[in-house]
């Protein structure tokens, strides 16, 4: 795929979900959702790492041509997920990567507690992980570049228990 590929959120969560794949969006991209300011140009995801999933996965992968950054095709299955900790692919949509179990959780079910369905327009309402779950990423990456993330995400959960606190009264 060319570098100047355009990111299209939508395209990319509208064809996992036409799969039926069973995901959390992590990264950037979720972090901009609950309301940091950055910028990203792809989309990070945590799959369910059960069998019928990761085949849905396959499919969803092969209907946006998405390929390893070499151009390689790949097969989607759980000798993958077990061989790999994170696969970077580039799709016409962006960029796409897949991490099954992201630094600081247990992968899916660990980050499924406490995500949320945000609607993002044109019927799409992906689950994203909650402003605490991705401090947590954030935070195990101890990585200098990452405090002002990790400073933003720190000020949002501190304003979601105000406004929890205010919403009880």
């Amino acid at each position: 795929m060319a570098e100047h590929v355009k990111f299209d959120p939508y395209a990319l969560l509208q064809a996992l979900d036409r799969h039926r794949v069973t995901y959390i969006v992590i990264g950037g991209f979720a972090r901009v959702v609950q309301g940091t300011e950055e910028i990203t140009r792809g989309l990070d995801i945590v799959p369910s790492t059960r069998p019928e999933n990761l085949r849905r996965l396959d499919a969803a992968l092969r209907d946006l041509d998405a390929r390893e950054a070499d151009g390689r095709e790949l097969t989607f299955d759980e000798d993958t997920i077990a061989a790999r900790p994170m696969l970077e692919l580039e799709t016409a949509h962006g960029e796409l990567k897949i991490v099954p179990e992201p630094i600081g959780t247990r992968g899916y079910d660990d980050l499924r507690r406490a995500a949320t369905r945000e609607p993002l327009g044109r019927g799409v309402r992906p689950s994203v992980a909650s402003i605490g779950d991705l401090a947590r990423m954030v935070s195990s990456l101890a990585d200098e570049e990452r405090i002002p993330q990790l400073m933003q995400l720190r000020r949002l959960v501190e304003l979601e228990r105000v406004r929890a606190r205010v919403i009880e009264r």
